[in-house]
């Protein structure tokens, strides 16, 4: 990396704004409420998210809930709102 950068005066051609698409801090900060539950799970469930976790420096218990939110996103579309399934 000692070698120089030269710089020149060309034309870049034609640019295009693109709107802001990240989100504000706000909504970064932003906290869904939570509920808390017991829930029993099995031994091996807990085991390999422990394991995921700690290879991705994360919580378990996050993983978890953001793995039944995920559930819960992709069923809403889907969802029927005529009452309880049989």
């Amino acid at each position: 990396m000692s070698a120089k950068i030269k710089y020149t005066d060309e034309d870049l051609g034609k640019a295009q704004v693109i709107p802001d698409f990240l989100p504000s801090p706000a909504e970064l900060a932003f906290r869904e409420e939570g509920v808390k539950v017991t829930l029993a799970l099995s031994k091996k469930s807990i085991e390999f998210f422990k394991s995921e976790a700690t290879k991705h420096h994360t919580q378990y218990q996050r993983m978890i809930r953001r793995l039944i939110d995920a559930y819960v996103d992709a069923q809403a579309p889907t969802r029927r709102s005529s009452g309880p399934r049989a």
